[in-house]
Protein backbone atom coordinates (compact mmCIF):
# COMPACT_ATOMS: atom_id res chain seq x y z
CA UNK A 1 0.00 0.00 0.00
CA UNK A 2 1.32 3.51 -0.93
CA UNK A 3 0.01 6.19 0.29
CA UNK A 4 0.42 10.07 -1.44
CA UNK A 5 -0.28 13.57 -0.62
CA UNK A 6 -2.81 14.90 2.00
CA UNK A 7 -3.30 10.91 2.83
CA UNK A 8 0.61 10.54 3.30
CA UNK A 9 0.64 13.98 5.50
CA UNK A 10 -2.00 12.60 7.83
CA UNK A 11 -0.84 9.50 8.23
CA UNK A 12 2.59 10.39 9.13
CA UNK A 13 1.26 12.69 11.43
CA UNK A 14 -1.12 11.12 13.77
CA UNK A 15 0.68 8.11 15.92
CA UNK A 16 -2.52 6.40 15.58
CA UNK A 17 -2.88 5.84 12.25
CA UNK A 18 0.88 5.36 11.16
CA UNK A 19 0.40 2.44 14.01
CA UNK A 20 -2.61 0.97 12.14
CA UNK A 21 -0.99 1.32 8.69
CA UNK A 22 2.37 -0.64 9.88
CA UNK A 23 -0.04 -3.50 11.46
CA UNK A 24 -1.21 -4.04 7.96
CA UNK A 25 1.72 -3.83 6.46
CA UNK A 26 2.99 -6.27 8.74
CA UNK A 27 -0.02 -8.71 8.40
CA UNK A 28 0.14 -8.44 4.46
CA UNK A 29 4.12 -9.19 5.17
CA UNK A 30 3.18 -12.84 6.96
CA UNK A 31 0.19 -13.28 4.65
CA UNK A 32 2.26 -13.84 1.58
CA UNK A 33 4.69 -15.70 3.47
CA UNK A 34 2.43 -18.85 4.38
CA UNK A 35 1.55 -17.28 7.85
CA UNK A 36 -2.81 -16.99 8.68
CA UNK A 37 -3.49 -14.43 11.28
CA UNK A 38 -5.10 -16.02 14.26
CA UNK A 39 -5.43 -12.47 15.94
CA UNK A 40 -5.24 -8.76 15.98
CA UNK A 41 -4.33 -6.68 19.08
CA UNK A 42 -5.14 -9.04 21.77
CA UNK A 43 -4.77 -7.77 25.16
CA UNK A 44 -5.38 -8.59 28.48
CA UNK A 45 -4.48 -6.71 32.03
CA UNK A 46 -0.86 -8.13 31.80
CA UNK A 47 -0.09 -6.82 28.23
CA UNK A 48 -0.40 -6.73 24.83
CA UNK A 49 0.34 -8.58 21.45
CA UNK A 50 -0.32 -6.78 18.15
CA UNK A 51 -0.34 -9.67 15.84
CA UNK A 52 -0.66 -13.90 16.26
CA UNK A 53 -0.33 -15.82 13.25
CA UNK A 54 -0.13 -19.31 12.85
CA UNK A 55 2.64 -21.31 10.51
CA UNK A 56 2.22 -23.73 8.08
CA UNK A 57 4.03 -25.93 10.77
CA UNK A 58 1.93 -25.30 13.07
CA UNK A 59 4.28 -22.74 15.39
CA UNK A 60 2.19 -19.69 17.35
CA UNK A 61 3.75 -16.46 16.44
CA UNK A 62 3.84 -14.07 18.81
CA UNK A 63 4.42 -10.62 16.86
CA UNK A 64 5.21 -7.03 18.06
CA UNK A 65 4.90 -4.33 15.41
CA UNK A 66 6.59 -1.46 15.39
CA UNK A 67 6.25 1.66 13.23
CA UNK A 68 8.08 4.80 13.20
CA UNK A 69 8.17 7.56 9.91
CA UNK A 70 11.40 7.52 10.31
CA UNK A 71 14.98 6.35 12.30
CA UNK A 72 16.40 9.78 12.31
CA UNK A 73 17.02 9.58 16.02
CA UNK A 74 16.46 6.41 17.22
CA UNK A 75 15.85 2.76 16.11
CA UNK A 76 13.05 1.12 16.06
CA UNK A 77 14.36 -1.91 17.75
CA UNK A 78 15.22 0.36 20.94
CA UNK A 79 11.34 0.48 21.46
CA UNK A 80 11.26 -3.38 22.32
CA UNK A 81 12.34 -3.03 25.86
CA UNK A 82 12.83 -5.81 28.34
CA UNK A 83 9.78 -4.54 30.40
CA UNK A 84 7.89 -4.61 27.04
CA UNK A 85 9.12 -8.00 26.24
CA UNK A 86 7.96 -9.18 29.92
CA UNK A 87 4.39 -7.96 29.14
CA UNK A 88 3.82 -9.59 26.26
CA UNK A 89 5.39 -12.91 27.39
CA UNK A 90 2.52 -12.80 30.11
CA UNK A 91 -0.04 -12.08 27.63
CA UNK A 92 1.20 -14.91 25.56
CA UNK A 93 1.11 -17.04 28.28
CA UNK A 94 -2.42 -16.09 28.94
CA UNK A 95 -3.24 -16.17 25.23
CA UNK A 96 -2.28 -19.91 25.38
CA UNK A 97 -4.08 -20.69 28.09
CA UNK A 98 -7.24 -19.25 26.87
CA UNK A 99 -7.00 -20.92 23.42
CA UNK A 100 -5.50 -24.29 24.71
CA UNK A 101 -2.57 -24.38 22.82
CA UNK A 102 -0.07 -26.07 25.78
CA UNK A 103 2.69 -28.19 23.59
CA UNK A 104 2.25 -26.20 20.30
CA UNK A 105 5.69 -24.46 18.97
CA UNK A 106 5.68 -20.68 20.01
CA UNK A 107 7.36 -18.04 18.76
CA UNK A 108 8.05 -14.25 19.75
CA UNK A 109 9.36 -11.75 16.09
CA UNK A 110 9.41 -8.00 16.09
CA UNK A 111 8.81 -6.25 13.02
CA UNK A 112 9.86 -2.88 12.00
CA UNK A 113 7.71 -0.71 9.31
CA UNK A 114 8.57 2.57 8.35
CA UNK A 115 7.82 4.07 4.91
CA UNK A 116 9.96 5.19 2.37
CA UNK A 117 9.63 8.60 0.79
CA UNK A 118 6.74 7.21 -1.66
CA UNK A 119 5.10 5.74 1.07
CA UNK A 120 6.17 1.91 0.16
CA UNK A 121 6.40 0.05 3.49
CA UNK A 122 10.40 -0.85 4.48
CA UNK A 123 9.81 -4.01 6.51
CA UNK A 124 12.67 -5.94 8.92
CA UNK A 125 11.65 -8.80 10.25
CA UNK A 126 13.59 -10.36 13.32
CA UNK A 127 12.39 -14.15 13.51
CA UNK A 128 12.47 -15.04 17.11
CA UNK A 129 13.54 -12.40 18.43
CA UNK A 130 13.63 -13.31 21.80
CA UNK A 131 13.01 -15.86 24.20
CA UNK A 132 11.16 -15.80 27.19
Amino acid sequence: MLFFGNKQKKILSDAHLLGQWGQKQCEKFYKVNGFKILARNFSCKTGEIDIVVGQSDGTVVFVEVKTRKSEEYAKAEAAVSYSKKLRMTKAARLFVKDYKLENIPLRFDVVIVIPDEKGKPQIRHYENAFVP
